[in-house]
């Protein structure tokens, strides 16, 4: 009985340990990476890219298991060109991408939905503030190179400060304010 005991121990650490080491590290390539943007106002929206800085993928199987990405908060663009709302967007009264040049987000937890979509849950930091979201995305793996493309989610501005024309903070505004939601969707390209 003790030898049995023994035995079941020592095979369920070796599983344990091929759990852990079965997954696989990607680089996030950035220059094949985007995050694009879209924010509203009552009288339309301007859209954008922000650069993804860095990052990696962790991988077990075809499964994403982890990982974390960072993003230049000073790359930001306006995709009509306009350098007055790039600036704009950079300043304090949005991302204050000189105290804060980086947003970051760290995966905790993916679960596959009953579509095959996985469910990706974690922790974004933008301006030094950390709220947990969740997005879905798809992905997909080959030999040397992992994608995850995001279905479009929604982040609350407000939650992190932004205070410039928010009816979170402000409610003299009438038909003056920008929404609080803004659009977010990424491509991430990760490889071995």
């Amino acid at each position: 009985m003790k030898k049995i005991r023994i035995l079941v121990s020592i095979a369920f650490i070796v599983m344990s340990f091929t759990a852990v080491s079965a997954q696989e590290k990607y680089e996030v390539a950035a220059e094949s990476s985007t995050i694009t943007w879209k924010g509203y106002k009552p009288t339309g929206s301007h859209n954008g890219t922000i650069a993804l800085e860095s990052g990696f993928l962790s991988m077990q199987g075809k499964y994403i298991a982890g990982g974390t990405l960072t993003a230049n908060m000073t790359s930001i663009k306006d995709a009509d060109g306009s350098a007055k709302l790039e600036g704009h967007l950079k300043s304090k009264d949005f991302f204050e991408v000189e105290t804060f040049p980086t947003a970051k987000f760290a995966i905790s937890e993916v679960e596959m939905d009953e579509n095959g979509a996985a469910i990706i849950k974690g922790n974004i930091t933008i301006k030094g503030i950390t709220k947990e979201i969740s997005f879905s995305g798809e992905v997909s793996k080959t030999a040397n190179s992992v994608t995850l493309k995001s279905a479009v989610f929604s982040i609350n501005r407000a939650d992190f400060n932004v205070k410039f024309k928010s009816k979170s903070f402000f409610n003299d505004l009438k038909d003056k304010f920008i929404n609080d939601e803004f659009d977010l969707q990424v491509t991430i390209v990760a490889n071995k």
